[in-house]
């Protein structure tokens, strides 16, 4: 059986603590893997390493760790196809998906190779006679990084790109459900001549966040993830001293207007509501139809979803592989049966002829959800996608608004007063107009508001370089014997 350790000090270090986890094959629903759970004595050794390589990382000058990162970027674009297949066999997605997921990591890599221009700061000359100020961004010390299972190759990259270019030193705890992705982007960040130490994977389980979070020598905390976990690390890793920005969960709202192509309208939601098996937090889960469309935009969803492929990735022309883990997927499919006692209408049910042997389901549509319904309320994170019909587009916007996520959301019309009144009136973090997934690219920064983020910092891009340095603000004179004076008045700039 195959057995994942961590990665401290530019190596491969075997767990000690006696407990590890399991890796599941979701295709098959059988066991590939045990990952070793980290003690609370393991990550601060980690820790330990990752402060004593800081020091040296930190003086590196900025062209030597473009460099790196330049490097880096090479090697996870010439090794895509062997990182998304451990992807797509740990989480299950399928290798095109996969293949996505890494493309849109590699943006943050390239972002990251600019941080000579990132890292500049501001000068004022002459701000009072003989006086200059000027700002300055600096590395905080030791940050980590928290991922989630539904990203194990872009997330981490969302996170480490920046924090290592702008010369901190890095602890990433992905998840124990698919580790080994983090694991082969350790190796690359060596070969990539990263000195050891300055990045390092410690696979784990709650012991391991809760000795992040209460670790004196962290400085910082990025994490994604479920709502009630964000909340639970910003405040436990504020209470302890430390900057967090914690992205949680989501309910994404599209709105599809009167005036809408539905066919356009139908093949985004469908993209976007089952790709990945729904494991996004940038899903499409809710629509809300304009009454007057629905039923035509229903029916044209249902026509799509049987030529919807569902199988192993490992089996060409599969669109939709299975979920993460049995207990995920049962609770995905209890949902789906609950829906018609809540009042809810079942159209398609995706329990029905789902592969066997793995943890499949298959796509699920469900209409006229409403609020106070399960399958409106919760984050189901799986294949189901719900439709609520809506009077107008003022009602449409007010459950969007009403609703305590503020992750994404996206409107479908042709008319673009109406579209630029939603991006005004909307508030959600990111917006998608005739876009049902609008992820910023990696020059804008990830993040939702509301219940979707814990922290006032978005991830990656310009908020990301932020979030990984401090300014410190420098005042200089150098003073002229000739006009040196004592005055013990308060300086003042005129």
């Amino acid at each position: 059986m195959k057995r994942i350790s961590h990665w401290v000090d530019g190596k491969v270090l075997e767990g000690t603590s006696g407990r590890s986890g399991v890796v599941w094959q979701p295709a098959t629903g059988e066991q590939q893997a045990t990952v070793d759970l980290a003690s609370a004595d393991e990550v601060s050794h980690a820790i330990a390493v990752a402060k004593a390589a800081f020091p040296a990382w930190r003086a590196t000058n900025l062209s030597r760790r473009a460099e790196v990162m330049f490097r880096m970027r090479e090697l996870v674009d010439a090794n895509r196809k062997e990182i998304a297949s451990l992807v797509s066999s740990e989480h299950g997605k399928v290798l095109s998906d996969a293949l996505g997921e890494l493309a849109r990591g590699l943006e943050n890599i390239e972002f990251a190779c600019g941080i000579p221009n990132l890292m500049k700061g501001g000068f004022s000359e002459q701000a009072s006679t003989g006086v200059d100020v000027y700002s300055i961004k600096q590395p905080l010390g030791v940050v980590a990084g928290i991922t989630p299972f539904n990203f194990p190759a872009m997330v981490p990259m969302w996170m480490f790109a920046n924090a290592l270019a702008c010369g901190n030193t890095f602890i990433l705890k992905p998840s124990e459900k698919d580790p080994s992705a983090s694991m082969f982007i350790a190796e690359l960040l060596k070969q990539a001549g990263l000195p050891d130490g300055c990045f390092n994977v410690v696979n784990g389980d709650k012991e391991a966040v809760d000795t992040i979070l209460g670790h004196p020598d962290i400085q910082a905390v990025s994490f994604v993830g479920s709502t009630p976990i964000a909340k639970y690390i910003y405040e436990t890793g504020t209470r302890n001293g430390k900057r967090v920005q914690a992205l949680g969960g989501a309910k994404n709202h599209m709105l599809v207007l009167p005036d809408a192509d539905l066919d356009m309208a139908a093949d985004a939601v469908v993209s976007a509501a089952y790709g990945s098996a729904g494991e996004r937090c940038m899903a499409i889960s809710v629509v809300l139809a304009v009454d007057s469309v629905a039923d035509a935009l229903i029916d044209k969803v249902k026509d799509r979803i049987p030529a919807i492929q569902v199988g192993p990735a490992s089996e060409e022309g599969n669109e939709m592989g299975p979920l993460i883990t049995g207990e995920h997927r049962d609770k995905v499919a209890a949902y789906v049966g609950g829906a018609e006692a809540e009042g809810a209408t079942l159209v398609v049910d995706g329990r029905v002829d789902a592969p066997a042997g793995g943890f499949f389901l298959k796509p699920s549509l469900i209409d006229n959800a409403k609020p106070g319904m399960k399958v409106y309320d919760d984050e189901i994170f799986g294949p189901v996608l719900t439709v609520t019909r809506v009077q107008s587009y003022d009602e449409g916007l007010r459950l969007i608004n009403d609703n305590q996520y503020g992750n994404g959301t996206a409107i479908f019309t042709r008319d673009g007063g109406v579209a630029r009144q939603f991006q005004f009136d909307v508030q959600v973090g990111m917006v998608g107009i005739n876009v049902p997934i609008p992820v910023p690219v990696s020059y804008y920064s990830f993040g939702g508001w509301k219940a979707s983020l814990f922290g006032d910092q978005h991830m990656y891009g310009p908020e990301g370089i932020n979030f990984f340095t401090r300014s410190k603000v420098v005042t200089s004179r150098w003073p002229d014997p000739r006009t040196s004076s004592v005055d013990l008045g308060f300086p003042t700039n005129r």
